[in-house]
């Protein structure tokens, strides 16, 4: 069986990191969602926009599969430039993360989500409520059977972001980071990923290829610990044929 993981936030979900920075990591194993069947994972993962590269998602599957020995899925549902309002239940992005997601469950066990979104509501009048919004945002993905009970792992912002020439807003990025903190401590099954020390691309908007390599083992380190050991899947997905729901390239 695929153990899959919803990628879901703005654009350092989804990737910027430069392709020839890293190197590649082995596809074995590692598939990504695309048309509603399962393809040998690529970069990019997530491609959101033509400037979609490397993402955390591929080492932190990487990581899964090697330790656990299995196929590792994802969902790719991360988009540029998103802010919170445009994730919340029952708006585009919110419903389009569920259809996947849902899409994805009759062929694989949904193991994880990967949240990774906060740059877009630095602003003075958003920040504010980032704690609010995000935690309405977790529990409306809870109400989904397939999401209820699996981990959901929070991303940091970079710290280079305070040297951002975007605008003053990204000052603010440690009251979201608070506010992200805040979330995975009062909400069950979830983990803060910290982004300290991790470096940007020279936009000090996005994560680089290297920090996103760090990054995706730091979420799974933190999935260890919030994962159950004994969880057991409600139903094994229909037999697998090929050129069905997995298509070779």
């Amino acid at each position: 069986m695929i153990h899959s993981f919803l990628l879901i936030g703005q654009s350092n979900a989804g990737g910027r990191g430069f392709p020839d920075e890293v190197p590649p990591i082995p596809k074995e194993n590692l598939y990504v969602l695309r048309n509603g069947r399962w393809r040998p994972m690529y970069v990019p993962v997530n491609p959101d926009r033509v400037t979609s590269g490397i993402c955390l998602a591929e080492s932190f599957a990487e990581a899964y599969a090697r330790e656990k020995g299995v196929e590792v899925g994802i969902i790719p549902c991360a988009d540029g430039g998103s802010c919170l309002d445009q994730w919340a239940e029952g708006e585009l992005l919110f419903d389009h993360a569920c259809y996947m997601a849902e899409l994805a469950s009759r062929t694989s066990g949904i193991a994880g989500v990967l949240w990774h979104q906060g740059e877009s509501d630095c602003a003075e009048d958003r920040y504010p409520f980032y704690e609010e919004k995000l935690t309405a945002i977790v529990r409306a993905f809870r109400k989904k059977p397939y999401l209820k009970d699996v981990p959901f792992l929070l991303g940091g912002l970079g710290d280079y972001l305070k040297d951002c020439p975007r605008g003053p807003k990204f000052q603010n990025y440690p009251f979201v980071n608070a506010a992200l903190q805040a979330v995975a401590e009062k909400e069950p099954a979830m983990g803060f990923v910290s982004a300290e020390g991790l470096g940007g691309n020279p936009d000090n908007l996005h994560f680089s290829a290297a920090a996103l390599r760090e990054f995706g083992l730091r979420y799974y380190e933190e999935f260890r610990k919030l994962e159950d050991p004994n969880r057991v899947y409600e139903q094994e997905p229909r037999q697998i044929q090929a050129g069905s729901d997995i298509e070779l390239l």
